[in-house]
């Protein structure tokens, strides 16, 4: 029997195995009990409240603080790691080493004392956003809207959450970036030759208005730069993770049909693979280097 036979036969005994669940265990209507929003839902652990301020504990402090204390550990292992004998895991630390300090950081500053300051705030930065999107795909007994009985102790259930799918975190990474790049840029430059950096070369015979003109349409892009770039980590975390609640069993679940089940936990196996093994780390590199980009470009003589 020839490849393309099998795989059309591999196919058709699926189609069949589907259709024979959905004969079996049939269609039990829309589960409107099920609310998969529910799973994004921060419901206080422990409720503070200073000064008007929520400040209660949840599961996105519980993911912080992890993704904090991995971060801690990987850069305290990798400057211990990089003066020892080379092995195995020495490769590995290196090459976190390398992509953080000449593709992130020395790739995009080209100032070599600009780029040794800034470096332990973009690799710290890039491990810190790795660690959140990553133990975001760990399941976690962190579900309290559906708990496990063990011998009496209602014990929360496992389930998925990431501290970079609530747009708040990403929000608040942005806006230390927004203001760092913006600062050092005023600290190479003084406050006015900064700002004149903005205007394009080749202006220099233009009217005042022309000026202007260019001057808020820079200074628009720099503010849309809060949106695009906590937007951009926000939005792909949460479409992952949505992918995965809904490829996993949700859809069955909420459309009662038992059987789907069978067709989409392989896009969900697809999907998971998909996210851990690229976007989780493309994300955390793409927003560590637009931020070593934008510290370049604030320091850069030209525009």
């Amino acid at each position: 029997m020839s490849r393309k036979a099998k795989i059309w036969l591999g196919v058709g005994l699926y189609v069949a195995l589907f259709a024979g669940l959905l004969l079996v265990l049939g269609n039990e209507g829309k589960n409107d009990a099920f609310q998969p929003q529910n799973e994004f839902k921060l419901e206080p652990w422990i409720s503070i409240d200073v000064a008007g301020i929520d400040l209660s504990i949840n599961k996105a402090v519980l993911y912080l603080v992890l993704a904090c204390a991995l971060t801690i550990a990987a850069m305290i292992f990798v400057a211990n790691r990089m003066q020892r004998e080379p092995n195995k895991i020495q490769m590995a630390v290196e090459l976190a080493y390398d992509l953080t300090r000449n593709n992130i950081t020395g790739g995009n500053i080209p100032d070599r004392d600009l780029a040794r300051r800034w470096f332990p705030f973009l690799a710290g930065l890039f491990f810190f956003i790795w660690f959140s999107n990553m133990i975001g795909f760990l399941p976690l007994p962190i579900n309290t809207e559906h708990k496990i009985d063990v011998f009496g102790l209602q014990i929360p259930s496992l389930a998925l959450y990431a501290a970079t799918a609530n747009l708040s975190i990403p929000l608040v990474l942005t806006i230390v970036v927004w203001f760092s790049y913006h600062i050092e840029g005023i600290r190479a430059k003084g406050f006015i030759k900064y700002l004149a950096s903005w205007l394009p070369p080749g202006l220099e015979n233009m009217n005042f208005a022309g000026k202007a003109f260019f001057f808020v349409i820079e200074a628009i892009s720099h503010f849309a730069r809060l949106i695009s770039l906590s937007v951009r980590l926000f939005a792909n975390i949460l479409a992952g993770h949505l992918l995965l609640l809904f490829m996993g069993g949700g859809l069955a679940v909420l459309l009662g049909v038992a059987a789907l089940g069978l067709l989409t936990f392989p896009l969900a196996l697809a999907f998971f693979l998909l996210e851990v093994g690229l976007i989780a780390t493309l994300q955390a590199f793409i927003f560590s280097t637009l931020t070593a980009i934008y510290l370049g470009g604030a320091t850069a003589e030209s525009h």
